[in-house]
């Protein structure tokens, strides 16, 4: 397993990342709701730590730098949400890591009701790589949609349809199964709008009844069954941290 290596001072949500307690954005997120202590004080954004001196909690529990990588692929199944915690009681995936023995997160999020591949990791700062909307990951689902797409639906999704946040980005898509009253597409990403497929169908006047991610990035869902996870191999980490425009030893 890679060593994760830091050294020196840092900002503290930098280092909260490297501790494998978020991403960077969702760290400052922590700091700005006061759940961040820095040697017994309310931490601010913008401080910056010293990981060999400063003591760090988060949620009055101390945290320190992730010694290793951690990368997993793991199957979510309909009816969890993607989340460490959910204020709702609900199932969360982290319900199906119980006794994993080290602080882990899930990268982005996958729909209450959608299925399919979500990464896990100990490093916030491939995370946040991962979701920026720079380095344009892909993401590839199968959709299936109410009632049959036509030509013009068909490049509407491809070409950009008009939501809340604008018009959606550029989008490769193509019919792998018509059915009786409804159709599977294959859709791939490069960005991620919160519920950002379903609006898109709804635009076009195909409703999404069901979702399922079978890639993100270079690392494939497989036969992987739901609810397991597996640990990505020393060739996997390497692609993926490169599709981040990060690079290891």
């Amino acid at each position: 397993m890679q060593e994760l290596q830091a050294t020196g001072v840092m900002r503290l949500q930098k280092f909260l990342a490297g501790a494998g307690v978020a991403s960077r954005r969702a760290a400052e997120q922590l700091i700005r709701q006061g759940r961040v202590e820095v040697n017994g004080h309310p931490a601010e954004l913008g401080v910056s730590v010293d990981p060999s001196k400063d003591r760090v909690r988060v949620d009055g529990k101390a945290v320190a730098l992730a010694s290793r990588r951690v990368v997993l692929a793991f199957n979510k199944p309909s009816g969890c949400v993607t989340t460490v915690c959910d204020p709702e009681g609900r199932k969360t995936v982290m319900d199906f890591f119980p006794d994993f023995g080290m602080r882990i997160f899930p990268v982005g999020r996958l729909d209450y009701d959608a299925e399919g591949l979500l990464l896990l990791t100990n490093d916030g700062e491939l995370a946040n790589r991962l979701l920026h909307p720079r380095y344009g990951v892909s993401k590839v689902y199968e959709v299936k949609i109410k009632g049959l797409p036509d030509k013009k639906a068909l490049e509407e999704l491809r070409n950009g349809v008009r939501i809340e946040e604008g018009v959606t980005a550029p989008a490769q898509v193509e019919v792998i199964r018509r059915l009786p009253g409804s159709a599977w597409l294959q859709i791939t990403l490069h960005q991620g709008w919160n519920r950002q497929i379903k609006r898109m169908g709804l635009a076009v006047g195909h409703p999404v009844l069901k979702i399922r991610r079978i890639a993100y990035g270079p690392i494939e869902l497989g036969k992987l069954p739901p609810g397991k996870h597996r640990p990505l191999s020393p060739e996997q980490i390497r692609t993926i941290y490169e599709e981040a425009n990060l690079f290891t030893e």
